[in-house]
């Protein structure tokens, strides 16, 4: 089932590299007593990700952060190759990187999508949410492979 608006978002277990390696955590610590939009996208390097929809956030986070929001991005890839997306675009300080490289947190707020037919197995479908303290606030899926409603900008507005 689909996670909605008012939903708690479930647990799951998230990656990212610390300074030691690859450090998991919870993401029920993560999204508690916070307000974060986390944007979920089918993969890092990947071109309508890279070229449009990582970089609108990088853009706009002095505009997140003057309203006290953090910004995550949950991929199904793993730390490193997030880590190394993250130098790339220049987002170092301003999107957190969320490996989900299990897709176990996709899976479990049922934006997972079958992509074996282009060879990348299972991914996360495009979406963006606005959640407060675990709970999911606003929440915006897209339909197919564009890049409309869980822009940046459509973020902000919804704020």
């Amino acid at each position: 089932m689909t996670i909605k608006v008012g939903d708690k978002l479930p647990n799951a277990t998230l990656f990212r590299v610390g300074t030691d390696g690859i450090e998991s955590f919870e993401a029920e610590k993560y999204f508690a007593g916070r307000k974060v939009v986390v944007f979920g996208l089918p993969g890092a390097f990947t071109p309508t990700c890279t070229a449009q929809h990582l970089p609108g956030y990088v853009k706009r986070a002095d505009e997140f952060a003057a309203k006290d929001v953090t910004i995550a991005c949950l991929s199904v890839n793993d730390a490193w190759v997030m880590k190394a997306w993250a130098q790339d675009q220049g987002a170092g300080g301003k999107v957190e990187m969320l490996a989900d490289g299990n897709a176990e947190f996709t899976r479990a707020i049922g934006l997972d999508a079958d992509m074996s037919a282009r060879g990348y197995g299972t991914r996360c479908r495009r979406f963006s949410m606005i959640v407060d303290d675990g709970v999911v606030r606003t929440l915006a899926i897209e339909d197919g492979p564009v890049l409309d409603v869980s822009a940046a900008e459509k973020m902000l507005a919804a704020l």
